[in-house]
């Protein structure tokens, strides 16, 4: 074994990940390990995808979506992907954004209930 690459056990844990998300992100193609008898290795690609995925869900990013953009680079390229990665960004921004202002309403009104609730009891 190289020493750029990873066991399953050790991708687990540079990422944070348990077996079964590991073990799904390979069986839904985000991830393709090199394999050797039973063991998976993971190597450069694998981990800056890896890094990438995490990352996407960080954002808030769906699985496919994050599929999709990875496939974007692989069969158009380096600024096919960052025009898509654009294009996701600005739908993901306004659709936080729009949750950011339902919960600052959700907050507020959680607020006056209480305080009525309070009053109500005093």
């Amino acid at each position: 074994m190289s020493d750029d690459r990873l066991s399953f056990k050790e991708m687990c844990t540079e990422f944070d990940v348990t077996p079964r998300t590991l073990r799904y992100y390979e069986y839904i193609e985000l991830l393709t390990p090199e394999r050797e008898g039973r063991s998976r290795y993971y190597g450069p690609r694998e981990r800056a995808r890896m890094t990438l995925i995490m990352r996407g869900r960080k954002f808030g990013f769906q699985l496919e979506e994050i599929r999709q953009w990875l496939l974007i680079y692989e069969n158009e390229g380096t600024q096919a992907q960052l025009a898509a990665f654009i294009e996701m960004a600005d739908r993901q921004t306004k659709a936080l954004q729009e949750q950011q202002v339902q919960t600052e309403e959700a907050l507020s009104e959680l607020a006056q209930l209480r305080k009525d609730i309070l009053r109500s009891l005093a």
